[in-house]
């Protein structure tokens, strides 16, 4: 089955680092200020999209900086012109019916250019101290389809009644519709079964976290293989990417991020004490050493530049169609990726990008 041409995303630096937390090369900043430079440089260099996760608190360093993330989506939306916005959700956290009328707004903002990514949440204590009830793992999930059903059908414009285990919806409709297309588009993570079964049955992307590529082709085989009404679904991956002229050098780099990471063993165990041990990705991210989040450079893309881009074209021959990357220092190393790995899988990069530098 042909993939859809391949695009590239970048993970908005909303709590800080991906990698390390105390690397002298890319010092803690998830200020609006850095994540905005971040995001309009990325859509210089002619990435497509961005994904800006949602804590309300920093799942890291709780008393560091954590950017809101339907807030900023808005503002990214007003400021950029051509790069999709992905703005992640926890359903608990707001009632559908909200939730759908800022889509729609954000939506119609940045000119059909907006996407929402379920999440059903890993991070127990973020909804305990503020005295919401944390479901197990399968009931999250539950309450997630319901949630989705709901939103999916209002930014759709339908009109909607609904009576469910959670929600009571009567005769809501909300306006403007989208004024670009059907809807805006809908991200599922998450590789439970009760994910799978949810997003073949409401997503339109399912982000798979960074693993090899035996194993994502199984994943998506298996979404394949699931009834689905509607379009084909289509499938993300998320990386952390370590590029350079040879293998030993990202190899030694890898390294060094690998011996940085360490230091923060201390607020990994925390966050691991925190979260809900039936998360399917952190089973996963068990398995090896890596550094980045959702999987990092478990994916494999840590090499030369060519080898890299052959692991891209591997993973997009096998149904990747966007590919959400990891990198740090962020700045720097998007401008590398944009130079060397843009070319060598067929990307052109963005003529604007000297432009907007040198208007910085």
């Amino acid at each position: 089955m042909a993939s859809p041409a391949i695009r590239f995303g970048v993970w908005a630096p909303v709590h800080g680092p991906r990698a390390a937390l105390q690397d002298p090369a890319e010092p803690f900043d998830a200020s609006w200020e850095h994540n905005r430079a971040v995001v309009l440089e990325a859509e210089a260099l002619g990435f497509d999209s961005t994904l800006v996760a949602q804590h309300t608190v920093n799942p890291h360093l709780p008393n560091h900086d954590q950017l809101e993330t339907w807030t900023a989506a808005a503002a990214l939306a007003a400021l950029t012109n051509r790069i999709e916005i992905i703005a992640a959700i926890k359903p608990y956290i707001h009632h559908p019916v909200f939730l759908a009328k800022m889509a729609l707004q954000i939506e119609n903002i940045s000119g059909g250019r907006f996407g929402l990514n379920l999440v059903n949440a890993w991070n127990r204590v973020e909804f305990e101290k503020a005295g919401i009830p944390f479901g197990e793992h399968d009931d999250r999930y539950a309450y997630g389809r319901e949630w989705v059903s709901i939103v999916s059908r209002l930014i759709a414009g339908e009109r909607v009644t609904h009576q469910g285990d959670h929600f009571t919806i009567t005769d809501y409709a909300l306006t403007p519709k989208d004024l670009f297309r059907p809807r805006p588009s809908i991200y599922v993570g998450g590789e439970s079964e009760p994910a799978r079964a949810l997003v073949a049955d409401h997503g339109d992307v399912w982000f798979i976290n960074g693993q090899p590529l035996a194993d994502v082709q199984a994943l998506i085989a298996d979404l394949r293989r699931r009834p689905r009404a509607g379009a084909p679904l289509r499938f993300g991956l998320s990386a952390f990417v370590i590029a350079r002229d040879t293998e030993a050098e990202a190899q030694a780099y890898y390294e060094h991020l690998l011996t940085l990471a360490e230091k923060d063993a201390d607020v990994r165990a925390v966050q691991r004490g925190n979260s809900d041990p039936k998360v399917v990705m952190h089973q996963t991210m068990a398995k090896s050493a890596r550094v980045g989040s959702n999987g990092g450079t478990a994916a494999g893309l840590v090499g030369s530049y060519d080898q890299v881009a052959e692991r891209i074209q591997a993973f997009h021959a096998a149904g990747i169609e966007l590919f959400m990357l990891q990198f740090q220092p962020l700045r720097a190393e998007l401008r590398r990726f944009a130079a060397e790995i843009f070319p060598r899988v067929g990307k052109t990069v963005a003529t604007d990008h000297a432009a907007r530098a040198a208007a910085e």
